[in-house]
């Protein structure tokens, strides 16, 4: 026992002395001395990393990481007042809060049902939401105003277009661009008829007709439908559900570049509320979209809104 004592003793000191020789001339000195994580363990980030390699750095955190978000942060919002500055804007858009985690459960407004409609897509003018966010969506797609797309571009104003075919055949690549910019295209049907006027069988041509149409040149088939004119019956919405339609998003306003009008009876905005808007130019309204789109962000800005992605809700 007390030779092997004194053996063990012998081997510490002989390790112990490997290892100061090592770190003095700055090799390995022989032993497993500063190496990295073997293969498959661990690095002090939390990395795994090669035998002999050392972990990868640990990312910024704390205070680090808390001035980065306020250098990112304070970067967007210029960006978003030299926007402003540059179209004419009277206030700086608000920027939205982030979407939900969880998207509100949507139901028919009170009022908008039909007969059955309880599995049917429900039609709603505003999203059930505590946060002060708006939604703005245009219809058809008559005007194609090149100075729409940049400007709503630079400002990061969110918005969702519903096409009518018959209006949009004649320059697919415009919204093409659009839809590239993150715009999602929805459905307004073909010809933009007065559907509750029309068989079940010609509502299926209009409304399933569009979403075939819409899937061909866009790439993607719409979950959201708009009747024209905000007009439908119960074999609207079994025939809009039969061709994947999810939710029929009606308004509460409607923008013009004059003036707004509204739905409810005081007149007013309230979180959710879904704003309409048409692609129209000087010769339907006397104004051009970017005119539009001042007098509604003038309206959403003073009243402490600001206008968040419907599809990120809905």
């Amino acid at each position: 026992m007390k030779r092997r004592r004194t053996a063990c003793a012998v081997l510490v000191a002989l390790l112990a002395g490997a290892a100061a020789s090592g770190c003095a001339d700055g090799t390995d000195g022989g032993a497993a001395v500063r190496q990295g994580p073997a293969a498959g363990q661990q690095g002090a980030a939390g990395q795994p990393g090669a035998a002999g390699q050392p972990g990868t750095a640990a990312p910024p955190a704390g205070p680090a990481l808390a001035a980065a978000k306020a250098e990112r942060l304070e970067r967007e919002q210029a960006a978003r007042v030299a926007a402003a500055k540059k179209w004419g804007l009277a206030k700086v858009p608000l920027p939205a809060p982030a979407p939900p985690a969880v998207r509100p459960r949507i139901a028919t407004r009170e009022g908008f049902e039909v007969a059955g409609g309880e599995s049917l897509p429900p039609v709603f003018t505003t999203v059930p939401t505590e946060e002060r966010v708006v939604f703005l969506t245009m219809d058809d797609g008559a005007e194609k105003d090149p100075e729409l797309l940049r400007m709503m571009a630079e400002l990061k104003i969110p918005y969702s277009a519903f096409l009518s075919d018959y209006v949009v055949s004649d320059d697919y690549g415009y919204f093409k661009d659009m839809q590239a910019r993150g715009v999602t295209l929805s459905n307004h049907t073909l010809n933009h008829r007065y559907l509750p006027g029309l068989s079940a069988a010609e509502q299926r041509r209009e409304i399933c007709g569009e979403q075939d149409k819409i899937e061909k040149y866009f790439g993607k088939r719409p979950t959201l439908f708009r009747p024209p004119y905000g007009n439908y019956n119960g074999d609207t919405l079994r025939v809009a559900k039969s061709c994947g339609i999810k939710a029929v998003p009606l308004w509460a306003a409607e923008a013009f570049p004059d003036h707004m009008e509204w739905r409810e009876w005081d007149q007013d905005l309230h979180p959710g509320d879904i704003i309409l808007t048409h692609f129209r130019g000087r010769e339907d309204w006397g104004g051009s979209m970017a005119d539009m789109v001042r007098r509604v962000m003038k309206t959403v800005t003073d009243k402490g809104y600001a206008v968040a992605r419907l599809e990120d809700y809905v």
